[in-house]
């Protein structure tokens, strides 16, 4: 399917797939097995977010857990083992159409050009705004315990949340620090009961119900965080060596604004094919508005962005089997086996 170059004489591949979490590289993985010519752009390293997790437990078929990171470089070797070209340390900032019908994506490196476009962007962390957390990050400030956790040992930290990342990264700081506030908002935590049960164990865990962040404290380092507590407006000072937030993500579509159709919080608007309304243009992953925000979720959106991206191709270059799905007539195509 792939066409060499465009009258510009750029390179041109069959689709181009922005961002390498699981959505990105399963999408990598089918395209580039359904020997399309395909690139994969990410802006910092392959796998997203899930290559700073310590531990998965609950993707299938590896009953006694895998790294993150681990995970995300078999996805990488497989998706590079059936051709597809990986681009790290690449950043994308905007995606538009040529004088020839396909897409251009200006990268900070150049522009690419591709008849097709698989957007995978992912999400990062949230930011709280409090006083002190831009001025302490790299010094005591951290969004990633895996990255960071070695760092404070022997030492005491606050988590700030309640759902699994913060119950699940708190569980691994406790590997290093002496002590671990988790300050939660409410008065129960929102992880998966097996998450919860192994924190409430932990020796090491102090909850701070109730109770939200305003302030980190410290003069070269983070010395202090100030909580208060949601319902009785007492203020507390926690003795902590670092602070790691936990308060949930954005997508990292702020690019796109102007080009798909975002829902009210910035995540990528499809149909149930996955494809936005512009023609050729698909999202999958973690930035696209889905109800679960999960690794399997991920790697299945990937595939079905990737078949339909074919099928897409397929009806561009005349009628045969398939073209009528990528037109919009039938949805069986969601079930295709590759």
């Amino acid at each position: 399917m792939s066409e060499p170059a465009s009258e510009t004489g750029a390179d041109v591949f069959d689709v181009v797939v922005v961002g390498a979490g699981p959505a990105g590289l399963t999408a990598g993985i089918y395209a580039s097995r359904g020997r399309l010519k395909t690139a994969i752009l990410e802006r910092n390293m392959a796998g997203g977010q899930i290559a700073l997790t310590d531990l998965v437990e609950n993707y299938p078929g590896f009953p006694e857990g895998i790294s993150g990171f681990d995970l995300s470089q078999k996805m990488k070797e497989q998706a590079e083992k059936f051709g597809a070209e990986m681009r790290e340390i690449e950043g994308v900032s905007e995606l538009r159409s040529d004088s020839e019908g396909r897409y251009v994506v200006v990268t900070d490196r150049g522009e690419i050009h591709a008849r097709a476009v698989i957007l995978a962007p992912g999400v990062e962390p949230r930011r709280s705004g409090i006083p002190g957390e831009a001025e302490f990050i790299g010094r005591g400030v951290s969004w990633c315990a895996t990255c960071d956790g070695a760092l404070y040992r022997g030492k005491t930290v606050a988590v700030i949340g309640g759902g699994d990342s913060a119950v699940e990264e708190g569980m691994f700081l406790t590997k290093f620090a002496e002590k671990v506030y988790l300050v939660h908002r409410r008065d129960e935590l929102r992880a998966a009961p097996i998450a919860q049960e192994r924190a409430f164990a932990n020796p090491k865990f102090e909850f701070v119900w109730d109770s939200i962040p305003r302030q980190i404290d410290g003069a070269e380092m983070v010395e202090a965080l100030e909580v208060e507590n949601v319902k009785t407006g007492e203020g507390r000072s926690l003795p902590v060596n670092g602070v790691f937030m936990y308060i949930g993500q954005i997508p990292n579509t702020a690019w796109l604004k102007d080009t798909v159709e975002l829902d009210e919080y910035g995540y990528i608007v499809t149909d149930d094919l996955l494809r936005t309304e512009l023609p050729g243009v698909f999202a999958c992953g973690d930035a696209h508005a889905n109800p679960l925000k999960q690794i399997v979720m991920a790697v299945g959106e990937g595939a079905l962005a990737a078949v339909q991206v074919e099928r897409y191709l397929d009806a561009l270059e005349g009628p045969q089997e398939g073209a009528k799905d990528a037109a919009g007539e039938g949805a069986a195509a969601a079930g295709t086996q590759r």
